[in-house]
């Protein structure tokens, strides 16, 4: 969307204070552990852009809370498995060999927003450490979150997904649908008949830079949409409007559980 539609569709500037506002009237509050997946564009003109969008929800939830954010770079992982696009298969060996190592300080995010951009640069922001769908937390949680992020499985029980169950989070879609929402993934960990896979990516080992294989499950999120729909058809949740962005704001557990 570009910056002149975005203008065209915001009656007043969005701002740390504005937001923060929303946010508190959606139902986010002091304390909440929550993973938050958003687009800045849907909020309308924001008065200090993703910064600002970050600072309004520390501002509620504080680091009393935890907020938590993908930081995925899906493009550290094996070639052979591209597909948006695909490579030459002549490529393949090459990309493997020469990769460089997933290294969380610095190796970029991949299609995450600037918001999320933003926040896994934060000051004191972890990123947990796996190549291909790493996450970025802050506050009183964020270790117990990002710490030991499990290399195969990836987005299963030993995930930063399994952690937040485990703390009871929320989950806060901003502008963004449940084709966005992460979490329905452990649900395909806990389901029976998932196919397994191989999969890849450059890591550091012992100090050097090597290609690990790992295995996982082959995931799918094309029917989180229609899970996400069943689901708010069925439980309660709370809606709202931040700047000009519908979200929802809801548990993780519930969904998680219909979800499988």
């Amino acid at each position: 969307m570009g910056q002149k539609e975005i203008l065209d569709r915001t009656p007043t500037p969005r701002t740390r204070r504005s937001l923060k506002t929303d946010l508190e009237q959606l139902g986010l509050q002091p304390g909440m552990d929550v993973i938050v997946h958003a687009s800045l564009s849907s909020l309308g003109w924001v008065c200090g852009g993703p910064v600002a969008v970050v600072q309004a929800l520390l501002d509620v939830i504080t680091l009393e809370g935890t907020l938590v954010m993908p930081a995925h770079s899906d493009d550290y992982s094996d070639p052979a498995n591209w597909s948006n696009p695909p490579v030459p298969e002549s490529w393949w060996e090459t990309i493997r060999e020469s990769m460089p190592a997933f290294d969380a300080r610095y190796s970029p995010l991949l299609s995450m927003g600037r918001i999320a951009e933003i926040f896994a640069r934060w000051p004191g922001v972890l990123r947990s450490d796996h190549p291909a769908v790493s996450f970025a937390a802050l506050g009183r949680e964020a270790e117990f979150v990002a710490a030991h992020h499990s290399y195969h499985d990836c987005l299963g029980e030993g995930s930063p997904l399994g952690r937040l169950l485990e703390l009871d989070a929320s989950i806060l879609l901003m502008g963004t649908g449940h084709d966005s929402n992460t979490s329905i993934h452990l649900a395909e960990y806990r389901a029976p008949g998932a196919s397994r896979i191989q999969e890849g990516g450059p890591v550091f080992e012992e100090g050097r830079r090597i290609w690990k294989m790992r295995h996982d499950i082959d995931l799918d999120s094309t029917c989180f949409v229609n899970l996400g729909r069943d689901f708010e058809g069925e439980h309660p949740i709370q809606v709202g409007k931040v700047g000009s962005a519908h979200c929802r704001l809801f548990k993780a557990r519930p969904l998680v559980e219909f979800a499988v």
